[in-house]
C-alpha cells in the first residue's frame, strides 16, 4: 500500500500535467505540503486552535487561514459583531467564506463574517423578540460611521404578497431592510390590488427567517472600499438546556474561522447539536448552489469556489489542489474587481459616511487593477466603462446612471471572468465530469 507521502507525489504529478497544459502556475511545494496535511488531518481532532493568534475552526479550514490580515479582519469585525449580553445573549464571531481562505484565495471578494448568536430565554417567542430588538438595535447603532455604512438587514419574511419600493415580493420572502425602513420601523408598500399597506419591524419577529446584515467598510490604510456582512445563526436555548435554531437548522461550522479564543466554550456548546448528517446536507446544499450558477445565474468562479470547498471535504484532494492553484492566478483578481464594482454602487447613497474621495479612489485602483491584468481590447472596453462609472460619481443626481455603468462594468468583467474559469475547469477532465453529473442531477 502507498504511503500519505507517496500518494501526495503521485497527485501532485497529475495536477502539474494538467495545470501546465491549461496554462496554470503551480507552486509546487506548497501543493505537496497540503496534500500531505489534507492526508493528516483525516486523523486527530476536528477543531484545531492556533494558540498564538487565538483564532480555530475546522482543521481542514485552518489550513487555508492566512493570518497576515487578522488585524484588519479583527477591525472591521468590531462594526459587524454583537456583543455578549451575560445571562441573556452570547456570540461567536467567524470569519467565512473567502475571506476564510486568505492563504489561497489573493483576490478575495468581500469580508464575509458568520456569527453565533444563542439566546437565553424562557420561551421561542421572548427568545425572538430579544433576536429583533437586538437586530435593529444594532443596525441602528451603525447606520454609519467614519469609514463605513449600513446597506441592508435581512429579517424576518413578508407575511402577505405586496408590492416594495416597485418589486412584487411574495409572501414567505425574506424581508430586505434599507437604512430608511429601519429607522422608521416598517416597510410601506401596498397589496396587489393596489390597497396601502404596512408591516412593522416587531410584525416580522416570530418568523425571523434568514438574519444578515450589509455595510461597505472603507480601509483607510488599503485605499479601497469593501463589503462587510455578517450572517447570523441565531439560536435559542431553553432552562433545560435544549438548544433550537430560530430558522429551523444549526449551521454547520466547515467554512468558519473563529477569531477570538474566548468563543470556544459557546462554540463547542452548539456544535454539539450539529446534525450528524451535517457534513453530507452541506455538500448536498454546495452542490445546488453549482448546479445553480452552472445553468441558471451562470458564474464559473463561483462554481470553482463551491467546488473547492465540495472536494477537500469529501476526500478529492487531487481536484480541490488544482482548484487552489486558480485561485491565485492574476485573472482571478477581476473576480474582487467584479464584486467591489458593486460595493462603489452601493455606497453611493444619500448622506452616505462614505465619501466622494474614498470612492474615487476605489474606482481608481480596480481601474490599475484592470490594466495590470489585461491587455488589448478586453482591456481598453473595461477601462473605458470603469473611467464612466468614475465620472458618473461625480453626479450625486445620476443615481440611475451610476447604476447603470456599473451593471455594465459588472457584466464585462464578469464575462471575462467566466472564460477563465470555464476553459480551466472543464479543461480538467475529472472536474468536468463532475460538473457535467451535477448539471445532469
Amino acid at each position: 500500500m502507498a504511503s500519505p507521502n507517496d500518494q501526495s507525489q503521485a497527485d501532485l504529478t497529475r495536477i502539474l500535467e494538467s495545470a501546465r497544459r491549461l496554462g496554470v502556475e503551480v507552486k509546487e511545494a506548497e501543493a505537496l505540503q497540503w496534500l500531505a496535511q489534507m492526508a493528516a488531518s483525516k486523523e486527530g481532532d476536528q477543531i484545531t486552535l492556533d494558540e498564538r493568534t487565538g483564532v480555530f475552526g475546522h482543521n481542514i479550514t485552518m489550513l487555508d487561514f492566512s493570518d497576515k490580515e487578522l488585524e484588519y479582519f479583527r477591525r472591521v469585525g468590531k462594526i459587524v459583531e454583537f456583543a455578549d449580553v451575560p445571562g441573556v445573549i452570547e456570540t461567536a464571531l467567524a470569519l467565512s467564506g473567502s475571506s476564510a481562505q486568505s492563504k489561497i484565495q489573493t483576490y478575495p471578494g468581500d469580508c464575509d463574517y458568520f456569527e453565533r448568536i444563542n439566546i437565553l430565554a424562557p420561551t421561542r417567542a421572548e427568545a425572538c423578540q430579544i433576536l429583533e430588538k437586538t437586530m435593529r438595535q444594532k443596525a441602528l447603532d451603525t447606520l454609519h460611521g467614519p469609514n463605513y455604512q449600513l446597506i441592508e438587514v435581512k429579517f424576518g419574511q413578508y407575511p402577505q404578497s405586496m408590492v416594495v419600493n416597485g418589486h412584487e415580493v411574495k409572501a414567505g420572502a425574506p424581508a430586505s431592510w434599507k437604512p430608511d425602513q429601519i429607522r422608521a420601523g416598517k416597510i410601506e408598500g401596498f397589496l396587489p390590488d393596489g390597497t396601502p399597506v404596512s408591516v412593522a419591524w416587531d410584525e416580522f419577529s416570530a418568523d425571523p427567517g434568514w438574519c444578515k446584515l450589509d455595510w461597505v467598510v472603507a480601509d483607510p490604510i488599503r485605499k479601497q472600499l469593501s463589503n462587510a456582512s455578517n450572517m447570523l445563526d441565531v439560536t435559542w436555548e431553553a432552562p433545560d438546556g435544549s438548544i433550537t435554531p430560530l430558522d429551523g437548522y444549526l449551521d454547520p461550522y466547515f467554512q468558519e474561522v473563529y477569531l477570538e479564543a474566548i468563543s470556544v466554550p459557546i462554540f463547542s456548546k452548539l456544535a454539539q447539536h450539529v446534525s450528524a448528517n451535517a457534513l453530507d446536507d452541506y455538500v448536498h446544499q454546495l452542490e445546488k448552489e453549482v448546479k445553480k450558477y452552472l445553468t441558471r445565474d451562470v458564474n464559473y468562479g463561483k462554481v470553482a469556489k463551491r467546488m473547492y470547498n465540495i472536494f477537500r471535504l469529501t476526500g478529492r484532494y487531487q481536484e480541490a489542489a488544482f482548484l487552489r492553484e486558480l485561485f491565485d492566478e492574476p485573472a482571478t483578481l477581476l473576480y474582487q474587481v467584479w464584486s467591489l464594482i458593486r460595493t462603489i454602487d452601493d455606497a453611493y447613497l444619500p448622506e452616505s459616511s462614505i465619501t466622494y474621495e474614498q470612492m474615487v479612489a476605489a474606482a481608481d485602483r480596480l481601474i490599475m487593477d484592470v490594466i495590470r491584468v489585461l491587455e488589448g481590447v478586453e482591456e481598453a472596453e473595461i477601462v473605458g466603462t470603469l473611467l464612466r462609472l468614475r465620472d458618473a460619481l461625480r453626479r450625486p443626481e445620476a443615481r440611475e446612471n451610476l447604476t447603470l455603468e456599473a451593471e455594465a462594468a459588472r457584466s464585462q468583467v464578469i464575462n471575462v471572468v467566466n472564460n477563465f474559469f470555464y476553459d480551466r475547469l472543464t479543461g480538467m477532465p475529472a472536474i468536468n465530469e463532475y460538473m457535467t453529473s451535477v448539471q445532469a442531477g
